[in-house]
Parts: C-alpha cells; sequence; structure tokens
C-alpha cells in the first residue's frame, strides 16, 4: 500500500466556503487551527533524532530506580504500550516527579535535523492558526521547531505540561489543549505519527492526517503496513509532510 495516496472522507458538516479557506483541498475547507504533533512528526524521522530522546529516556530510568540497562528498556516500552507515554508510566507506578526527567530525555544533539524552508513555507501558506501539540517538553519543540526553520511560524505550543502530564491517546489531554489554547475541533486538523493518538481528535471532530515513516517504536506502526484500508479515524495518510500540506493549497505554496 502507497502511504503517498491519501484517503478522504466527507465530513459529517457541510464545509465552510470563506474566501480564506475556499481554495484548500476537499475535507480542509473549514480549517483555521492547524495542530502538529513533533516528534517524527515536523521533523523527518529518517534524521533518528527521536533515537536519542529513546536511548536517554533508558539511561535515567536505569539510573532513577538502580537497575540494568536492559530491564529499564523493558519497562521503558511497556510504560510506552500501557500508559500512552513511558513518562506517565514512571509517574504513575513509581510516583516520579516529571521534570528532571524531561530535561534529561531532552538534553540531545540537534544536528542531525536539517533546516527545512520547504516546509517552513507550506506551513506560512496555511491559512489560520498553527500550534505544536506534543507529548514532549516545551523547551524540546522550541528546540527543535527552532532548528527546523519553522518556529516563527506557530502562535504556541502545548506541551506534556499542558495537558497534565496525560497521553495524547486519551480525550482528556485534547481536551486540556483546547481549553489552553481556544481550538474549536471542528474547524481543527491534526497531524501526527501514531494514529492512536488520533483517536480523541476524529472522535471531537478534527480532520486527521497519520504522518507515516519507516520508524518503528510501537506495535501500532508495525500495524499500518497491514492496513488495506486506514481506519475510521485516520482521515488523510502521507509520508512527505510538506509535500502534502502544498497540496492543500497548490496555487499558495510554490513547488
Amino acid at each position: 500500500m502507497s502511504l503517498q495516496t491519501d484517503y478522504n472522507r466527507p465530513m459529517s458538516t457541510p464545509p465552510d466556503t470563506s474566501d480564506a479557506n475556499s481554495n484548500l483541498r476537499p475535507g480542509f475547507e473549514r480549517t483555521r487551527a492547524w495542530l502538529f504533533d513533533l516528534d517524527n512528526t515536523l521533523y523527518p524521522a529518517d534524521c533518528n533524532l527521536f533515537a536519542q530522546v529513546d536511548h536517554r529516556m533508558g539511561e535515567f530510568i536505569e539510573r532513577y530506580l538502580g537497575i540494568p540497562y536492559t530491564h529499564a528498556r523493558y519497562l521503558q516500552k511497556d510504560y510506552y504500550r500501557r500508559y500512552g507515554t513511558t513518562l506517565a508510566g514512571l509517574m504513575i507506578e513509581h510516583k516520579m516527579e516529571p521534570t528532571a526527567f524531561l530535561e534529561y530525555v531532552h538534553d540531545i544533539d540537534l544536528s542531525p535535523v536539517p533546516e527545512h524552508p520547504e516546509l517552513a513555507a507550506a506551513i506560512a501558506a496555511l491559512p489560520g492558526r498553527k500550534l505544536i501539540f506534543t507529548a514532549g517538553s516545551r523547551r524540546h519543540a522550541e528546540n527543535v521547531a527552532g532548528k527546523l526553520g519553522v518556529l516563527h511560524l506557530f502562535e504556541d505550543i502545548c506541551d506534556i505540561v499542558t495537558t497534565g502530564f496525560i497521553p495524547k491517546e486519551q480525550h482528556e489531554a485534547y481536551d486540556r489543549m483546547i481549553g489552553a489554547h481556544g481550538v474549536t475541533p471542528t474547524e481543527a486538523a491534526m497531524f501526527e505519527d501514531m494514529p492512536h493518538n488520533l483517536v480523541a481528535a476524529h472522535d471531537l471532530g478534527m480532520t486527521t492526517v497519520l504522518v507515516h515513516s519507516n520508524y518503528m517504536d510501537h506495535p501500532a506502526q508495525a500495524r499500518i503496513r497491514t492496513w488495506t484500508h486506514p481506519p475510521v479515524h485516520v482521515h488523510h495518510m502521507t509520508e512527505d509532510l510538506a509535500g502534502f500540506l502544498r497540496s492543500l493549497a497548490p496555487d499558495a505554496v510554490p513547488g
């Protein structure tokens, strides 16, 4: 299955054809808030940046719990799959205070992240508000988006602190984001690399876009390759975020 092909489904409410959005492709005419996950979504997964974060999570758990690294890695992945994020599992299972964890795991080398002027141009051409919605920290998002050359295009960042450390696979994380930033769900589009993190977005009436890559860190990512058709909560799919954004309003963004 080619993931460069996106799948469109009609929205349950009629599109708004205001001048600002009328040139957008079907499924996005109502979009006035563009929400982007950070890791392996805004930056290309093939730069392997998240592998650094992944490794440092294992190191932190090893030192925090005083256990061998191999066991720390087992707990890291187990908590990730059971609780939505490794951090959530550590907070629930070990009553860990999250600040030191976030600071340690995001202290990484950003040199593999390329500046991405094509992505910047595509985001700049989108009509309406742009927000980063990440399960990482604000500082991490600022650092990475700054390296990409897109930070100045975003109105704000909704990070894991804003959502009360609740993973995005839970509806409450979206509720907190909406409350903090005044987003109208039916006028929002969410771009995300983890399909289960789009369920709540779909349920709220957002347009959803799965940004998929070959990075494998969760069973849900492997299952994508077995799909004959995406599930109902995934409205569009792409492996090329900048190209997909350019296609939304092709007259507005140079190819």
